[in-house]
């Protein structure tokens, strides 16, 4: 199997259980902060949303990308549906992304930059790897905390949570 395959195996699993999770964010609730210091509920859910997008399709297409403010527009979604409408969208780039790469094309090294500064610049797929699914799995494990705080139903990532599991 090609890497690129392999990464997209990978991807898919992870991009399902990231669906679980967007499909319990609470549109009501997207203010809300655990700390002053935190993300809001919906800033948070948006990077997950849009993550795939950023950093798998994005990565795929381009040699460098520039996340400066005044190039980088954050997704800023106001319903729960734009929310997993986005999250949709960009699975679908990426899946396509993964689908039309070759071994070739996924060596290449990929730059990310700030106001022109180098923050990282490596293979395109440990970019894939560490920047994309790493990175989801982080901001995933992230919701999930807020969603218990909330008091939000938490669904299973590799196995059932305590509100899954039956209580005898």
């Amino acid at each position: 199997m090609e890497l690129n395959q392999k990464l997209l195996r990978q991807f898919e699993q992870e991009a399902a259980n990231t669906r679980k999770m967007l499909e319990r964010v609470p549109d009501e609730h997207f203010d809300w902060k655990p700390h002053a210091k935190s993300m809001s509920l919906k800033t948070l859910a948006a990077h997950v949303a849009e993550l795939p997008g950023l950093f798998i399709a994005a990565v795929l297409k381009t040699e460098e990308v520039d996340m400066s403010p005044q190039s980088y527009k954050p997704f800023a979604g106001t319903t729960h549906q734009e929310l997993m409408d986005h999250f949709e969208e960009n699975y679908q780039k990426a899946v396509k992304a993964l689908n039309d790469t070759n071994v070739v094309e996924i060596g290449k090294t990929w730059t990310l930059r700030s106001n022109g500064n180098v923050i990282v610049s490596m293979p395109k797929q440990v970019v894939i790897r560490n920047l994309a699914m790493n990175h989801l799995i982080h901001h995933r494990g992230q919701l999930s905390v807020y969603l218990r705080l909330l008091d939000v139903p938490v669904p299973g990532m590799y196995g059932p949570t305590a509100d899954e599991q039956f209580v005898s």
